[in-house]
């Protein structure tokens, strides 16, 4: 096990979680999905679109596709699936994700390269390698992918459903990143989440991974599950520690049963206390950190030489509706029911429902039903929270002359308001610039939260989970 010889990135202060702890969003994007409105349909969406290429630089790609199904639920999920045993259902939505395919691509110019491509779900492995080979194969008739050298193409698997033949297929079609859901190694927790998932079937998969030569792998890990103790999240982190994967998302369970019909399968009294939550994310910090794992931010950890450490030491570093990425400044175009794209001074975001998606496709049109056109200050909102987000500081001088504002000047109530936060010592602020200490980064969020202008909108906060 590699040692880390330096301080930690992020401390772990009790006092301030307390103090601290409420609810707020995770900025994926800002301004958030709630201020989505239809005002923003599919018409204005094409138009906004087209509009792009007539930019001096036109921006590069980057393209989601939702695959919605999954074979089981796990009942802590939160995500828009559909869980079934009938694979048969995955080739009629594939067919109206390719009329999605190539009515999104006529609206781009073809000499605009994409540069990230990422599969999420729901479980992208739930389709049959037949599907997978067709799904890219389409993708790329209708847009033209970097090569695998410069190009991120990254999927989200389930080990349960992805073998050492599935894994060569996805490095085959050109998938280079894989994120592999674990969530625990404990039988008991796992069997707790109806997630039946023996240690020896993610080994499998990560092996695989690694000998096909995926370049990145990451491991999603939950922690405040049913079942969970502070002792058996610390065993799995050390036998993750051990696999030496490239990168962990370590995320907080959030448990809210009345907006998400799964989690009413777990019982309130099964949940580790607040006193234990608290204790495993200390532990996981300390342990990742000893380990020599970087904290990126937010729920993210990164070995040092991996390309997300990188771009954030060299200023890169952008977060976006899939999380944190190397690649910024692209347009994001998103494909299936309830995927999220970002196109010019946008978010549009498809209709939920797989029956609501197909109908609007059948009818030859887009199946954009929201979103929101960003005015001058929710651009300028949205730089701050980016850079306090990706590199824990601000560069006031930078940030005006880049924004065309006096930062200070034009954040006068701000600064007012995270007067408490400096006397806390979670941040150091001067005229030159605001800096997030160690203490502070775990409640990036909190800090972010006082440059967000919509969330002084009645009942606007009791739409996010708490910070920690």
């Amino acid at each position: 096990m590699t040692q880390n010889t330096q301080e930690p990135n992020v401390v772990f202060d009790l006092n301030l979680i307390h103090k601290y702890n409420k609810s707020g969003p995770r900025y994926t994007s800002y301004p958030t999905a709630v201020q989505f409105s239809p005002k923003l349909d599919d018409e204005r969406y094409q138009q906004i679109a087209q509009d792009t290429n007539e930019d001096p630089i036109p921006r590069p790609l980057s393209l989601y596709f939702h695959i919605p199904f999954c074979d089981t639920v796990c009942f802590y999920c939160a995500c828009n699936k559909l869980a079934t045993k009938n694979h048969a259902l995955a080739g009629p939505y594939l067919e109206h994700v390719y009329r999605e395919l190539a009515m999104q691509s006529r609206l781009f110019d073809n000499d605009r390269q994409v540069e990230q491509l990422h599969w999420g779900g729901g479980t992208p492995t739930f389709l049959s390698h037949h599907e997978i080979r067709e799904l890219m194969a389409v993708t790329r008739q209708n847009f033209h992918l970097a090569d695998d050298s410069t190009g991120e193409f990254s999927i989200e698997v389930d080990p349960r459903e992805t073998d050492a033949e599935t894994v060569a297929l996805l490095r085959e079609v050109g998938f280079n990143r894989m994120s592999i859901g674990v969530q625990d190694f404990d039988p008991t927790v796992l069997k707790a989440v109806n997630r039946i998932q023996p240690r020896e079937v993610t080994l499998e998969t990560l092996q695989s991974a690694r000998q096909y030569g995926f370049r990145s792998i990451n491991l999603d890990l939950i922690y405040g599950l049913p079942m969970q103790t502070v002792e058996s999240f610390s065993r799995t982190l050390d036998e993750i520690i051990d696999l030496k994967p490239d990168r962990l998302s370590v995320f907080n369970y959030a448990h809210l049963p009345e907006r998400f019909k799964p989690q009413r399968r777990i019982q309130v009294i099964d949940l580790p206390s607040a006193t234990d939550k608290l204790q495993i994310l200390q532990n996981t910090i300390r342990q990742l950190t000893d380990a020599g794992y970087v904290f990126i931010g937010m729920d993210h950890f990164a070995r040092p030489d991996d390309e997300l450490v990188q771009a954030q030491r060299e200023g890169r570093l952008h977060r976006n509706f899939q999380g944190y990425s190397t690649h910024a400044g692209c347009d994001l175009i998103g494909f299936g029911a309830t995927s999220i794209g970002m196109v010019g001074d946008s978010y549009s975001q498809n209709l939920h429902r797989i029956d609501e998606y197909n109908a609007r496709i059948d009818a030859g049109r887009l199946a954009v039903y929201h979103g929101i056109e960003l005015n001058r200050d929710d651009l300028i909102r949205r730089e701050v929270i980016t850079q306090l987000m990706c590199h824990f500081q601000i560069q006031t001088d930078t940030l005006s002359a880049t924004l065309g504002i006096d930062f200070w000047e034009y954040f006068q109530r701000e600064k007012m308001a995270l007067q408490p936060m400096l006397q806390d010592g979670m941040i150091v602020m001067s005229r030159s610039g605001i800096q997030v200490t160690p203490s502070g980064r775990l409640l990036i969020r909190n800090i972010c939260m006082e440059f967000d202008h919509y969330l002084n909108q009645p009942d606007n906060i009791t739409r996010f989970s708490r910070v920690i």
